[in-house]
């Protein structure tokens, strides 16, 4: 944060807000890019928030946080160049020590679209219903359901789980 407090557009509320938030938003980063880009992608994101002039507009501000990292997240995954330098590293990566999260699950995870990625993320790893998972992400519950179900299926078939 030390490099945001010499912007003009940073003050103490600011400031309160993304230390609430920093954890949570790098947790969600890291199982959308993972650990390596997490930090990049938070950066990125929270500096596009607090410089856009409808910031100070927005009452949702942790939601805005975090659609803020989905989308960064999502232009992350559609450069080509980035896009190659993952898929080398994908198989050297390891999982966050926080979660003792199984290699092939992982991988299996990292194969998902980046809303079903999200979805995914959310549910499993911060235990949050798709109410919340909705108001987060800002798109509606019957989405987060779609985007949960379609990610399940997918699991189910590249982890070869049967019914």
């Amino acid at each position: 944060m030390g490099v945001l407090r010499h912007r003009k557009c940073v003050n103490g509320a600011d400031e309160e807000i993304y230390r609430k938030y920093s954890e949570a938003l790098i947790r969600f980063a890291t199982g959308l890019v993972g650990p390596d880009y997490a930090p990049d992608v938070v950066s990125a994101a929270v500096l596009r928030c607090l410089t856009s002039p409808a910031w100070s507009e927005v009452a949702e501000k942790k939601a805005y946080l975090y659609r803020s990292i989905y989308n960064e997240a999502t232009m992350f995954h559609r450069s080509s160049s980035r896009r190659s330098s993952l898929e080398q590293r994908a198989a050297q990566l390891e999982p966050a020590e926080a979660y003792e999260i199984r290699p092939e699950v992982l991988d299996a995870v990292r194969r998902l679209s980046v809303r079903q990625r999200a979805v995914i993320v959310l549910t499993y790893w911060e235990d949050l219903e798709p109410s919340a998972i909705a108001k987060l992400l800002q798109i509606s519950q019957g989405s987060v359901k779609r985007h949960l179900a379609r990610g399940r299926s997918r699991l189910k078939e590249v982890l070869h789980v049967e019914e």
